[in-house]
Parts: C-alpha cells; structure tokens; sequence
C-alpha cells in the first residue's frame, strides 16, 4: 500500500482520493493546505489526522512516498520542484506546468534524483476507451482530418461575470480555456496523431485577458484537426476522427463515455466499452503499478513522460501564436 499526500482539497483531489482508495493501491496519510480548517476538515472527513499548512513541514515531516498536486496551475512547478528535492514521486494535475522552461527544469530536477517517478495527471490516456480509438486509427485505410470539442460552462465565470478574477480565469494562475479544458484535446490529438507540424490558435478573450474560448488548428503533413474549447457555454457537439469513408466519432472527446465506428456503408459499431463511475481509477492503479514495478515499467512510464512534454510544448506554442502570457512566462523569459 503506497502512502499518498495531497496539496488541494477540491473536489478533484476528492475524486483521485476515492479512485485511489478504489483502486486498493494507496493510503491517504497526509494533507497540505494554506488554511488548517480547510486542512482539518477535508482530513477529517477522510479520516487522517496528519494535517500541513506549511510546505516545507509537509514534505519534511509528512509520512508519504508520493503527492498528488492540484492547486492553482501556477502553483504546480514550484510545489512539484520541492516534492521531487524531497525524493517524493509527483503526481500532477493536467495542465503540469505552464511553459517548456519550466518542464524542463523539472526534467534535470528528475535526472538529479533518479528514483523518483512523475506522472502527468491526464486520466484519460490510460481509460480503455481512450486505447480503442488508438486501435481503431490504425485500421483506417486514411485519415482526413478530425474535429475535437470540449466546450463546458464553468461556474467561475459567473464571479468573472460579477468583476471578480478566479485563479482558473487570470493570467497570474495561468489560466483560461485553452490551459485547463483544452489539455484534454490536447492530448486527444498528440496521443492518436503525433505533433503536428504547424500551429494556430485564435481565442475570444474575457475582461481578466485570459482565453473564454477559442479554436485551435493543428497541421499534420496530410491533415488538419481542429480543436474546439470554451469555459463560458456549453456544446454537445459529438467529436469525430475521418478516415476516406468511414468515421470514429466519440460523444464527448474528454469524457469519451462513447465510441462509435461508422464502416463505409455508415453501419455503426460501438467499440468502446462502459467507462469506470470514477474516471480517475485507472490512472490510480497505472501510477501505482509503475511506482510498485519500475524497473518492468519502464516503458509505459516514458511513453507518458514524452506524451506529456510533447502536450506541454503544443499548449505552449498554441499560446504563443495568440500572444497569451502568463505571469510564469515572464518569469522564465517566455
């Protein structure tokens, strides 16, 4: 059983904490937040006692091997950074950081302590659906191109609405659709089709200067994917994958609860399978296994690694085109 610590106490955390209890691989003893009555209540009602208001003390004198990290996407390198001094492994949420320069300087933090593992908290590489449109695009006999949507209303906007800035929603946080909904497509599309060649992203921006929406257009040597992605409505446009007649279409390219396969005469086939009530259990049970088995999980791990740079350089350059700063950029000298 493998000792887990927390930094965040949202519901996201609450969602990998139950994932990892299902999974039966991995003990929550130890939680971080700025304020010890949040710290007190979310560790009570997870029945821990070990609480930290103090990073340093949390990794100093925490009892835990890894830390599953989901505050602010601005916060992420720093805390991750000290985790990995700390010879703690990481997990982070998506999006892990918010530049090249910051990925990279991780990556030379890892290479300064080889025995600890880092993992990208992208779910839904590692759900079974996600693996049978991988499978299904190598059996098309050509692939045209692919329109990708994940457009959510976010119940922050609503403080956007009132004057307020939400960290999701501020440049300071790295924030903004494209960062935190538009990771998901991100992945979607370097998972199943590589990094493309070219780039462009045009963004709607709100008052706070941040990204609302926007569509992003990614050029491969033969075909262009289209990425759709907002936080101030809602869209139930299905996504979809074209080959020369036949199409892979998914109900929601995040949330893939449903993959359909259309043969050239338009018969559909479901191929995927009924998806887990909590999206974040198989990726519990893969980072446990690789941090239980590394040496005969080598593999997997690095295949992760590179799925993660290779999202984090599109993410980047994606912004870069639509000149979108962060506070962080700034600090790395863009």
């Amino acid at each position: 059983m493998l000792k887990l610590g927390i930094i965040g106490t949202n519901w996201i955390t609450q969602q990998f904490i139950d994932a990892a209890h299902e999974s039966g691989e991995w003990q929550l003893t130890s939680v971080y937040s700025r304020h010890q009555a949040r710290a007190d209540e979310f560790a009570a009602a997870n029945h821990v006692t070990a609480t930290f208001t103090d990073l340093n003390t949390f990794f100093t004198t925490g009892d835990f091997e890894a830390v599953y990290i989901a505050s602010p996407n601005s916060l992420h390198f720093t805390q991750a950074k000290l985790a990995i001094e700390h010879d703690k492994h990481v997990i982070v949420e998506k999006p892990a950081v918010a530049n090249q320069a910051e990925f990279e300087q991780l990556d030379r933090c890892l290479q300064a302590h080889p025995d600890v593992l880092m993992f990208e908290a992208a779910r839904q590489i590692h759900e079974t659906n996600f693996k049978r449109v991988q499978t299904q695009l190598s059996k098309l006999e050509r692939i045209q191109g692919a329109t990708l949507t994940y457009m959510k209303y976010s119940s922050r906007y609503d403080a956007v609405r009132n004057g307020e800035e939400p960290n999701i929603f501020s440049l300071k946080f790295a924030g903004g659709a494209l960062q935190d909904l538009g990771v998901y497509l991100a992945y979607d599309a370097v998972g199943w089709f590589g990094m493309p060649e070219e780039v462009a992203y045009y963004p709607t921006l709100m008052r706070t200067k941040v990204d609302a929406k926007g569509v992003a257009v990614l050029r491969y040597p033969s075909f262009t994917v289209t990425l759709n992605v907002g936080k101030t409505s809602n869209s139930y446009l299905p996504s979809e994958i074209n080959g020369l007649r036949d199409t892979i279409v998914m109900d929601n390219a995040a949330e893939l609860a449903k993959i359909t396969y259309y043969d050239n005469a338009g018969h559909a086939q479901n191929i995927g399978v009924a998806p887990d009530d909590n999206p974040m259990l198989a990726e519990a049970r893969d980072f446990a296994m690789v941090i239980n088995d590394p040496v005969n999980h080598q593999t997997e791990y690095q295949v992760w690694r590179q799925l993660s740079r290779n999202v984090n350089k599109l993410l980047f350059n994606l912004r870069q085109t639509a000149h979108l700063y962060f506070s962080d950029d700034e600090r790395q000298g863009r």
